[in-house]
Parts: C-alpha cells; sequence; structure tokens
C-alpha cells in the first residue's frame, strides 16, 4: 500500500468512517413502450440495424455514465477540437486513439451529454429486468433536450444534429474491451441517427455501436450523474466532477491525483503551463457538484484533493492528512536517531 493510501486509510479509522459501498443501480422500473420501427428519415448513411427498436415513454430518472469513459480520455475538452487524442497506460494495457472524420470536429465532453440520457434509458429496462435494452431507441426531440438542460429553438436544433454527426463520426481504436479484436479496428459512438416521419411529435432515432452498446449493458458499468452537472459551462469543470465521480463516489474517502496525472486523465491539448493554471483556477473557484476540490502544494508538487462535500470538509481532512504526514516524518526520525 502507498504511503498516501495508508495515510487516508489511518486517518478514516481514526475518524470512525467506514467505506460506503454504492449501489450502481437503481431500483425504478423503467417504462417503455415496444411499437413497430417507423420509417426514417436518414440525415447520414444508413447502415443495417440489428435488433429491435424501442420508443422510450420519458420518465425523470438519473443520467448514466460509463466508468470505462470517465477513466481515460475519449472525449474532447474543446468543442472545435481538430487534434487526435492519443492515450497510453502506463502498464501498456490500455491504448486509446480518438480521431475526427474530415470536416467535423472531435466529440467533446458537451456531446457526451446525449449519451448520458440514452444510457439512464437502458438502465431503467435492465433494472427491471423484463427485457434486454435494445441498441436503438426512439426519443422525442424535446424529452432528450429538457433531460440534458438544453433550450428549445432554431439554434438547438442546428446544434443537435452537430452533435449526433460528432458522436458518430468520431473515430475511436481501443483496446479496452477489444483485447481479441471482437470489435473492428475504428468505430464511433454511434452507428447511425435520424429523424422519423411522424409528424406530431419530433423524434430521434439513436443506434449506439456495439462497443458502446456493449460497454454500457455490462453489468455495474453505470455510474449515476447529478442533474446539476448538465449546468456546468466549464469543459475542465466537468472533467473534475467526473473523476470525483469515478474515484471518490459516494463514500467518504478522499482522493489525490497530482497535476500531472490529472493532466493525462483530461487528454487536454493544451501546454501543461496552460492546463495548469486554467485547472488551479477552476478548482479554487468550486461549484462541482456534490464535491469539494482543493489544490495542495507540497514538496514542490502541485496536487488536486478531492472530497465528496456532504461529508467532513475538505479543510479539514487536508489538514488530518498534513498532521499524519509530520507524525509520519517524526516516527521515521526517531527509529533512525534512537
Amino acid at each position: 500500500m502507498t504511503f498516501i493510501a495508508a495515510l487516508f486509510e489511518k486517518l478514516l479509522k481514526n475518524l470512525g468512517y467506514e467505506r460506503i459501498q454504492e449501489s450502481i443501480l437503481d431500483k425504478d422500473t423503467a417504462i417503455i413502450n415496444d411499437v413497430p420501427s417507423p420509417k426514417i428519415k436518414k440525415t447520414l448513411e444508413n447502415p443495417s440495424k440489428k435488433g429491435k427498436t424501442s420508443v422510450v415513454t420519458y420518465v425523470k430518472n438519473p443520467a448514466r455514465d460509463l466508468m470505462e469513459i470517465m477513466e481515460v480520455p475519449f472525449l474532447a475538452l474543446s468543442k472545435n477540437r481538430k487534434s487526435p487524442i492519443l492515450y497510453e497506460s502506463s502498464d501498456g494495457t490500455r491504448k486509446v486513439k480518438v480521431t475526427r472524420h474530415t470536416g467535423h470536429f472531435l466529440a467533446s465532453i458537451y456531446d457526451w451529454d446525449i449519451i448520458l440520457f440514452v444510457a439512464s434509458k437502458m438502465q431503467k429496462i435492465l433494472n427491471d429486468m423484463s427485457d434486454i435494452p435494445p441498441r436503438s431507441m426512439i426519443v422525442p426531440r424535446h424529452e432528450l433536450l429538457k433531460a440534458i438542460h438544453r433550450h428549445n429553438g432554431r439554434k438547438t436544433d442546428i446544434d443537435l444534429e452537430k452533435t449526433l454527426s460528432r458522436l458518430q463520426l468520431t473515430g475511436i481504436e481501443t483496446t479496452i474491451r477489444n483485447e481479441d479484436y471482437r470489435y473492428k479496428a475504428g468505430f464511433g459512438f454511434l452507428d447511425s441517427w435520424g429523424y422519423t416521419e411522424r409528424k406530431e411529435v419530433k423524434e430521434i432515432e439513436i443506434t449506439l455501436s456495439q462497443w458502446l452498446y456493449d460497454g454500457i449493458c455490462a453489468k455495474g458499468s453505470l455510474l449515476k450523474v447529478e442533474s446539476e452537472y448538465f449546468n456546468l459551462t466549464s469543459a475542465l469543470k466537468r472533467f473534475l466532477y467526473r473523476t470525483a465521480r469515478k474515484h471518490v463516489g459516494t463514500s467518504n474517502e478522499p482522493w489525490e491525483f497530482s497535476i500531472e496525472k490529472l493532466y493525462e486523465k483530461s487528454g487536454s491539448e493544451s501546454e501543461f503551463r496552460k492546463f495548469k493554471t486554467k485547472l488551479k483556477a477552476a478548482v479554487l473557484d468550486g461549484g462541482i457538484p456534490e464535491y469539494s476540490l482543493k489544490w495542495l502544494d507540497r514538496n514542490g508538487k502541485s496536487f488536486v484533493c478531492f472530497k465528496n462535500s456532504t461529508c467532513q470538509t475538505i479543510e479539514e481532512v487536508c489538514e488530518e492528512i498534513e498532521k499524519l504526514e509530520k507524525q509520519h516524518k517524526i516516527k521515521k526520525l526517531d527509529d533512525e536517531n534512537p
């Protein structure tokens, strides 16, 4: 166990905390109506469909995020990124390459909101245990916009279509869940999307790629997302929330990352110096739903400490850590100089 991990464990034990085991699946029942697939007006190429299509009745329930996508950089922080995202874990087992289609930008952390909505619908079906979620779903446009906190309007229509196109046309190559090359070398987040011909309500049919679909359906793969997340306009703050949600979750146990590690996890195309400046500003500004963050400078290095804001304050946690570090150093000196 690393020194800092030992400090956390000792701190929590002294404070009388017990780690809270998170329940990833909620207990609500899905509400869906299976109907024959309507004809689709395709705005893009129409690949072959597999399985049935479900029309999902809107029920307000928590958005869901895929832990694999929260762990490593699959999404651009900039809405206008053209350069590819290249990532490889230190042990070389996890590799990610994300590229764009000519004429489009990379799918961004803002575009991902649509996947959070679709994943929540699939989670409902999984919770009900009465059916296997279809890879294609038809969702009313106005309900999608309501769920992800976007206003209705002409510009929103244009932005929504561009978002869907980026999710489809962003190319992914990865070893994650693809060690045996079961999936194609390159795929997008979506296989296709298009508007239905129903005139009474504007609906969108969304077909997930097989890789993304399999990941969402895997047991325990999704985490609830606080609705206030959709109000965050800063990409860095969205990244910080997803990092805290993935690693801290709902437990009392804090988590600490070096700035270098956060830079690697973000996939940012900014120079490290600029990233550090923007990151510090975002941390000091706060406003991350459910979590408290603190910037730490220690031994010539910088860190960010993440803490569930419903538990002990971040300042109290960091003070306890510093005390334990000092005690550890003093004990070490006493051992060396009996």
